[in-house]
């Protein structure tokens, strides 16, 4: 076996120097050649309901879980009893942890030093992996599935026949600007900035909240700037990955004018100190850090309850009077936090085809998605998140600060209890309105293993460029420097695919 797993381990470590464990790529070939077949029919996976003896051991990575962590602890111990107690699994959840840092990189270390778990979360770096044939096809589980297949909204089941490997039941949540409302309502640019939205008054925001004192800088986002774009790449007419030129073919957004338009836009907030002038080495922790002890004015978070969370730390930190407004995205060529990829999951669970206990694992999610689960995985603990009162869940002040689905997050709450209310609160709530008002499909496709190279190093090249414009180390007439190496550098065969395919 350890001789096996050092072959495995080399074998993916030599893919992933080749591939550059790139996250833009999507490669279309990935997985085993002869996927196994799943459950092969209505009965759940596993076969009897019998529990076994001894507990089936599963082994499992998710991002931020800890055994250490109290709260998971009893989640998982909860969770092994009520598999016991409705499904007649025996099992026993071993929390593989991994060091603090990056999670994708500390992830794939993992992985290639031949210890794969059998559940693994990914948030990027899946496809190397899924590339060897390491990870399960999930579609003929979710075909023969008790309760996953019916909780499964469409953008789910178009990325699992796209990419069949990673599962990720959530709405579509864009990541959604917020400002402390406390702030909000003593600036005299925030009405206009909620009645129209352009990039002006984006501006003038940003700038009011320096000036007046409240706030070291307007905007403060997680090391890259895809939480910013999620505000201005559609005011800026940036609204797919391709977009269609006057002549009829397309180009990558990257390396459009819209695109160059934006990072002089990006400049002058850095330049300006309205942007944060270190925001490419901010973690995800030291920007909300950052947003709660006011150094930032404002934060783009996951739509959803990511906000009621950002909103309850608020408060225990600044007072009830310190929530949360949620901005609108910038409006001006067209409005909107951008066009979602229905390509593959970018983040998800998947199952690995070396697990010993794929149909037991398999058993553990579909439950999850079924009402006992839900009501664990949704509700959290009875008389900690909830009381039940008249036969119902009335949800509280803990369940909004602290608690957060693991798994599964259907539209349709369907719980072994009846909620009394919404399980968002406000700000929560009006995110997943407000991206839903502005739900669009992407027009990008899944790159084929060929191009797959190429695109990692046109995306390096790309946040290259985008940093120094934006820094001001080079000048933002040097986009058109970067787009000749774009192109120069394989953007031109990747353009032409595309043509090929958009067409």
């Amino acid at each position: 076996m350890k001789r096996w797993k050092s072959l495995i381990a080399l074998t993916v470590c030599l893919l992933l120097v080749l591939t550059a464990c790139g996250t833009g790529g999507k490669s279309d070939n990935a997985g085993p050649e002869n996927p196994p077949s799943g459950p092969a029919s209505n009965e759940p996976a596993g076969g009897s309901s019998e529990p076994s003896a001894e507990p089936v051991t599963i082994r499992i990575v998710i991002k931020d879980v800890s055994a250490s962590n109290p709260l998971y602890a009893r989640y998982f111990d909860t969770l092994e009893a009520e598999l016991l107690e409705h499904e007649g699994l025996h099992v026993q959840f071993e929390i593989v942890e991994l060091p603090q840092g990056n999670y994708a990189e500390n992830l794939n270390l993992l992985l290639l030093g031949g210890d794969i778990p059998d559940l693994i979360y990914f948030q990027g770096g899946d496809q190397p992996i899924a590339a060897q044939g390491l990870l399960e096809d999930l579609r003929p589980y979710i075909e023969n599935s008790k309760y996953l297949k019916g909780i499964m909204m469409e953008h789910n089941v178009k990325r699992i026949e796209n990419y069949p490997y990673l599962l990720w039941i959530k709405p579509v949540t864009p990541k959604v600007p917020v400002v402390r409302a406390d702030w909000f309502n003593e600036l005299s640019t925030g009405r206009a900035l909620l009645d129209n939205p352009t990039v002006d008054n984006y501006y003038a925001f940003f700038r009011e909240l320096v000036d007046s004192g409240k706030a070291k800088y307007g905007i403060t986002v997680a090391g890259d700037l895809a939480e910013i774009d999620f505000i201005f790449n559609e005011a800026f007419g940036i609204t797919s990955t391709w977009l269609k030129k006057d002549d009829g073919t397309y180009e990558h957004s990257l390396v459009s004018e819209a695109e160059k338009n934006k990072l002089a836009f990006y400049n002058r907030l850095y330049r300006e100190g309205l942007l944060d002038n270190e925001y490419m080495t901010k973690q995800w922790d030291t920007k909300e850090d950052a947003f709660y002890k006011g150094d930032a004015g404002v934060v783009v978070g996951t739509a959803g309850k990511v906000l009621d969370l950002y909103e309850g730390r608020m408060k225990e930190l600044n007072g009830d009077q310190a929530g949360l407004v949620v901005l609108p995205p910038a409006k001006g060529v067209s409005q909107g936090f951008g066009a979602t990829d229905v390509t593959k999951e970018s983040r998800g669970f998947a199952i690995s085809a070396l697990s010993e206990h794929k149909d037991i694992v398999f058993r553990v999610l579909d439950f999850l998605a079924g009402p006992e689960g839900q009501t664990l995985d949704r509700l959290g603990f009875e008389g900690q998140h909830y009381n039940v009162v008249d036969g119902k869940a009335v949800l509280t002040e803990a369940y909004f600060s602290e608690w957060y689905a693991s798994f599964w997050e259907p539209i349709e709450v369907n719980t072994s209890i009846p909620v009394d209310g919404s399980l968002l609160g406000p700000a929560g709530q009006e995110s997943l309105e407000i991206s839903a008002q502005f739900f669009k499909e992407d027009n990008n496709f899944a790159i084929p293993e060929e191009y797959v190279a190429t695109w990692d190093a046109l995306s390096n090249l790309y946040k290259e460029y985008a940093a120094d414009i934006i820094s001001g180390k080079r000048p933002v007439d040097d986009f058109a420097k970067f787009v000749e190496a774009w192109y120069a550098n394989g953007g031109r065969e990747l353009a032409d695919y595309a043509n090929s395919v958009l067409k």
